[in-house]
């Protein structure tokens, strides 16, 4: 009987694309090939005079591409219990580490689960950090991409404008992490990405290409300051960008912004219809239709035509249908020129938001640092944050009660404070992900002397502080302010077995099992978070439960998932395990624990299958048996 590894690579993306595109295109893949030139032709692309096409290229494009595409191999999120809060009851996570190891770790458990995305990364202003993802090449192959030499294993460096490539070091570090970002997000899914002018170009061409340009929804200016700095010679800037675009047009749809009381107050009922408050609007419209141009009679014997150049927008027949409705106002004395009722209650209650977002709704900068000062005792450990409201606004038009949020450029993590503030506001149980690197504070900074030694240890005080003041402001309200931490770090499991290398022999087995299977100091919760690294659609929040009952070291997760890491199987524990309701949907097993009892792992087999056909009945619940 042949046994089936868990596998060490967290998802193939290039073997799933493949195995799509023979669904789509069957004529085009060959024995799991992809043949470039059939594929074109079932495209209707044939061989034409030239190859050129219009396309942003940039030194080093083929190897982000290629970044994009690879596994993620040798590394786990390690559980930090210590700085979490409310671990047994949140679903919100807060993930240190280079953004890009984390998206690929996460992306097979969170594929095309997230529905809306936002992210402020680096500007690109000359001064900001950027990650140095060729800290993967070899320092030749490196200083060829990039044009500059950097310290091998360096991943961030600052990014002056004064070297070579440096717009394609920015678009290097760019292009991976929104190429993977696009599979967790949901078909009706959005991005949203802060930008100002270094890079708002670039990034629109690199949108387009991964997201697609039909699948643009806007270009959002955000009016970020009010004062002018008279040091500017020429412009002082006021605005930034927030790039808009969704995963899929067709499926994409806004909630619109909420009606406020300046919007509802142009809504009246002087004559008291009993459909309630209603305003009234133009009826004529251009350019002239001959057919809708006809004299109207008032109530007080008046006649009127449609201004020059203007018809009515109601053909005479639907007009008078609307006359008969009181859908027609003519004014209080029956004498003014006509207009349409509109009511408040035939209204869609959702705003359609305009592409300009002011300051005075939204905030702008120095709100966004006056208010974080405020939260940390009046002390400034972080520059240029984001103001609360304007990530509010993206997830109130694209966003419902039960969203999942992803930030993988958290910084001071303002994305954590609006999904808690919003949630206050409307009783939802939105969940977010960020992610951030650690980079180091100032040694010199108020920051650093106070103990924030990093970037994260900023963002994590700052959701502490930020969910503990929302509670107290909505004593009433059901708000998750809870988050996990994790953080990447090397894997705990040895994949490529000792036994098979021949470099265990059956004696060391029973004085140190752990070491066949597992690096030194590996902790359960932590082998067992990375084996569900390696499932589908299973998210990091769900519960982790001991069954004591059945082992020291058995652990059941989601309800669905057994993971036995018991140094030896025995039939007792088989049974204890068969017999568990709800049943599980897999079993993993060290394979070291079997010895090399093939007699017990065929039973083991055996056993589960007929107390599972036993337990679930006609239900026909798959399961299946794993081996570490």
């Amino acid at each position: 009987m042949e046994y089936k590894k868990v596998n060490q690579n967290i998802g193939n993306v290039v073997n799933e694309q493949v195995k799509k595109l023979a669904q789509l295109f069957p004529a085009a893949v060959k024995d799991g090939e992809v043949d470039f030139q059939a594929l074109k032709e079932e495209l209707g692309q044939f061989e034409g005079t030239g190859n050129e096409k219009y396309e942003l290229t940039w030194a080093g494009k083929k190897n982000a591409k290629k970044i994009a595409q690879e596994d993620i191999v040798g590394k786990t999120l390690k559980f930090i219990p210590e700085d979490s809060k409310n671990v047994d009851t949140t679903e919100n996570l807060y993930i240190e580490g280079d953004n890009l190891e984390v998206l690929k770790l996460l992306r097979q458990n969170y594929y095309g689960a997230v529905k809306l995305i936002y992210i402020d990364p680096p500007y690109n202003t000359g001064n900001d950090f950027v990650y140095n993802d060729s800290f993967v090449m070899e320092q030749t192959k490196s200083d060829f991409a990039e044009g500059v030499a950097s310290e091998l294993g360096e991943k961030y460096v600052i990014n002056k404008e004064s070297q070579n490539r440096y717009h394609a070091r920015w678009l290097n570090m760019m292009y991976p992490r929104l190429k993977i970002a696009r599979d967790f997000l949901r078909d009706d899914g959005v991005i949203f990405i802060s930008i100002d002018d270094n890079e708002q170009e670039n990034l629109k061409e690199i949108c387009d290409e991964i997201f697609g340009n039909n699948n643009f929804a806007a270009q959002i200016v955000w009016e970020r300051s009010f004062a002018p700095v008279n040091l500017k010679k020429h412009f002082s800037e006021s605005h930034d960008y927030i790039l808009c675009y969704a995963k899929n047009f067709a499926e994409f749809s806004c909630n619109g912004l909420p009606r406020n009381n300046e919007s509802d107050s142009r809504y009246s009922n002087p004559d008291n219809d009993m459909r309630g408050p209603w305003t009234a609007g133009d009826l004529s419209v251009g350019p002239v239709i001959e057919s809708k141009v006809y004299e109207i009679i008032t109530p007080s014997g008046r006649i009127v035509l449609p201004p020059s150049g203007y018809c009515w927008r109601l053909d005479q027949k639907t007009f008078y249908e609307y006359v008969k409705d009181n859908r027609i106002w003519f004014g209080e004395n029956g004498n003014n020129v006509p207009r349409i009722k509109r009511f408040l209650s035939e209204v869609k209650q959702g705003i359609t938001p305009m592409t300009i977002w002011k300051y005075q709704d939204v905030g702008h900068s120095q709100d966004a640092t006056k208010a974080l000062k405020r939260l940390f005792d009046d002390k400034l450990y972080f520059d240029y944050p984001k103001p609360v409201d304007l990530i509010k606004r993206c997830m109130q038009l694209y966003t419902d009660d039960n969203s999942v949020i992803l930030d993988f450029f958290s910084g001071s993590a303002t994305t954590a404070q609006a999904v808690m503030q919003l949630n206050a506001d409307t009783n939802g149980n939105r969940k977010y992900i960020l992610i951030q690197l650690p980079e180091e504070t100032d040694k010199k900074s108020i920051a650093y002397n106070d103990g924030y030694k990093n970037i994260c240890d900023i963002g994590k005080e700052r959701i502490r502080r930020a969910g503990e003041k929302i509670r107290r402001e909505n004593p009433n309200a059901t708000i998750d302010i809870g988050f996990k931490v994790f953080r990447v770090a090397d894997t705990n499991i040895k994949w490529n077995s000792l036994m098979d290398a021949g470099q265990l022999d059956l004696a060391q087995m029973e004085t140190t099992p752990d070491l066949v299977d597992f690096t030194p100091d590996a902790k359960d919760v932590d082998i067992v978070y990375e084996l569900m690294l390696r499932q589908r659609n299973i998210p990091l929040s769900e519960t982790l439960e001991q069954l004591s009952d059945i082992g020291s070291r058995t652990y059941l997760y989601a309800g669905s998932y057994l993971v036995c890491l018991e140094t030896e199987i025995t039939t007792e524990l088989i049974n204890k395990l068969a017999g568990l309701d709800p049943t599980p949907i897999k079993f993993i097993f060290r394979d070291s624990a079997f010895k090399d009892d093939i007699a017990l792992k065929d039973e083991t087999f055996r056993t589960l299958k007929a107390f599972v056909e036993k337990n679930v009945g006609n239900s026909k619940i798959t399961y299946t048996v794993e081996f570490i």
